[in-house]
């Protein structure tokens, strides 16, 4: 990455994804897959860190909190061991997943890439607003593409409605979509650790659930 190094070349410690700014040198962020908080103090004079973007409120433009400079830096690298060959962009109309307001996110008990469909039919009612996640284990099981996994190894979301569907809840997932408004989970398995976070819960088969749910949200 750009900033460890950068922070390297200035001889400071990099400060990574911090979710709360206490003063000028004072800063939290999650540890142990976020099941601790760890307050930290920076002695350095420049610092450099990142942000868990979902842990702030975004900043309305022009209200005048803030005196920002921006500077153009003209330069180049060079480069011998690299080069750029080609990009493919998808293209969707559906929102990314850090900016979606709705999260329809499935696991490893859709069983099939297929079955995926029924969380894109679910996100589609929503134009604009939804999205489809997933769990590391659905991504692993070839079910969906890798950019669309939430957890520690995959993307941070705090989205208003995230729906977990199938997914068991392992420490890793929990770690990227607890700062969500409401969560709600469905899952078959009434034990699993899913629903001891979720805000509402529902015990079932979703290969039943989603298209009667599916069917009703048409409805309205």
């Amino acid at each position: 990455g750009i900033l460890p190094r950068l922070a390297a070349l200035l001889d400071v410690q990099p400060i990574s994804d911090i979710t709360k700014i206490i003063d000028d040198s004072q800063y939290m962020r999650f540890i142990y897959a976020g099941n601790a908080i760890l307050k930290l103090k920076s002695h350095d004079k420049i610092k450099i860190m990142t942000v868990r973007g979902t842990a702030f409120e975004a900043a309305k433009q022009g209200d005048g909190n803030g005196d920002i400079q921006v500077e153009k830096l003209e330069s180049t690298v060079k480069n011998d061991l690299s080069e750029f060959v080609s990009r493919e962009v998808t293209q969707s109309e559906r929102p990314e997943l850090p900016s979606a307001r709705i999260i329809f996110s499935g696991g490893r008990a859709l069983k099939s890439k297929e079955n995926f469909k029924l969380l894109y039919d679910l996100a589609d009612l929503f134009p604009g607003q939804a999205t489809v996640g997933a769990s590391r284990a659905a991504v692993d099981a070839g079910y969906c593409a890798n950019d669309l996994q939430i957890g520690q190894t995959g993307k941070i979301v705090a989205p208003e409605l995230y729906i977990a569907i199938g997914i068991s809840g392992a420490i890793q997932h929990i770690a990227g979509m607890k700062d969500s408004k409401v969560i709600v989970a469905i899952n078959k398995d009434g034990d699993a650790p899913i629903f001891a976070m979720a805000d509402y819960g529902l015990t079932g088969d979703l290969f039943k659930i989603l298209p009667e749910l599916t069917e009703k949200l048409k409805k309205k």
